[in-house]
């Protein structure tokens, strides 16, 4: 069936309502997408880290995306001032760290309903507008992980996994209405993701079978997180604004943006470049699919796709065993 692009896409003046937006990537996309011009909302439970956003002109609300009524009411109320949501950006997630055969299924199931059935939620609550115009974008932020898979993070990857999944047959549903359905694979990126990693791998798989494995990978967080730091306080003494400041000391707080950081935090990619790729992705008349964005990204699915199961298993369980 052909497609109906029938509604008028304007470069600028969108209405976008961006979740997770309190720190990392949706706060550093919030303020990209008001530097162009943009009507922006920023969502999230912690309301006083998108302060920066409300300074730059953009609007906030609270948002727990596990609840039914508060995503109806983010809607409704975007809705209702502007009659429309040209964009939406579903950035908000979380992970959990340890074996999968240690790690909770309760908590395992908290971890869909944020990163997965959240942004399906969403995406059928502002789609009914944007197919009535013939235009709109719907943005999900998942990760190189919803493409490899590594130990101790079954369920986080499985989420993301799922997340492409749903966006493939999403874009093909949609398109037809003019709506682009757009996929951000991140990188390692600097947003302080792994802060709570240590912990959490210590208190899942830290005493049992997987111990060895667990203990080996939360002392690397531990290194990551520390490098992270530096290079955040650093970055924050070199701000040049209040609201730069700002967004430097939300990364360190960061639970509720996504990201695979497990490299030198000196070469992680800052948000700012991945808010860069989806501002224009959301600006272009004509969106590719999918973005891979931020330091070995490329590298890594390129290694996952030259070697055999059993190969790419060897050099990544290598170092924890």
């Amino acid at each position: 069936m052909a497609s109906h692009r029938t509604g008028v896409r304007e470069k600028a003046g969108r209405v976008c309502l961006v979740t997770g937006a309190s720190s990392g990537i949706g706060l550093a996309t919030a303020l990209e997408l008001l530097r162009a011009g943009h009507i922006v909302y920023g969502a999230a439970r912690r309301v006083p880290r998108m302060a920066p956003i409300v300074a730059a002109g953009g609007y906030t609300l609270p948002l727990d995306v596990t609840e039914e009524d508060d995503l109806q009411r983010v809607v409704s109320t975007v809705m209702d001032r502007h009659g429309r949501i040209d964009v939406l950006v579903n950035n908000a997630g979380t992970v959990v760290h340890g074996a999968a055969e240690d790690t909770p299924v309760a908590m395992a199931r908290d971890l869909f309903e944020v990163n997965v059935l959240a942004p399906a939620r969403l995406a059928q609550l502002v789609l009914p507008g944007m197919r009535l115009r013939g235009s709109g974008t719907i943005v999900n932020v998942s990760s190189i992980g919803g493409v490899i898979a590594l130990p101790l993070g079954a369920w986080y990857y499985a989420s993301k996994h799922a997340l492409e999944a749903f966006s493939d047959t999403l874009r093909m549903e949609v398109e037809q209405f003019g709506v682009d359905v757009v996929v951000i694979r991140p990188g390692i990126i600097r947003t302080g993701f792994e802060a709570g990693a240590a912990r959490q791998l210590r208190e899942v798989s830290g005493h049992g079978a997987y111990g060895r494995m667990a203990e080996a990978m939360a002392r690397a967080a531990e290194a990551q997180t520390n490098a992270e730091t530096q290079t955040d306080a650093q970055a924050q003494t070199d701000a040049e604004t209040p609201a730069d400041a700002e967004m430097q000391m939300d990364a360190q707080a960061d639970a509720e943006t996504q990201t695979d950081a497990d490299g030198p935090a000196s070469r992680a990619t800052d948000p700012l470049v991945v808010a860069e790729v989806i501002r224009r992705a959301v600006e272009a008349d004509r969106p590719e699919t999918r973005y891979v964005v931020g330091w070995q990204a490329e590298a890594l699915l390129n290694l996952r796709e030259s070697l055999t199961d059993r190969d790419f298993d060897a050099r990544v369980t290598a170092p924890l065993l």
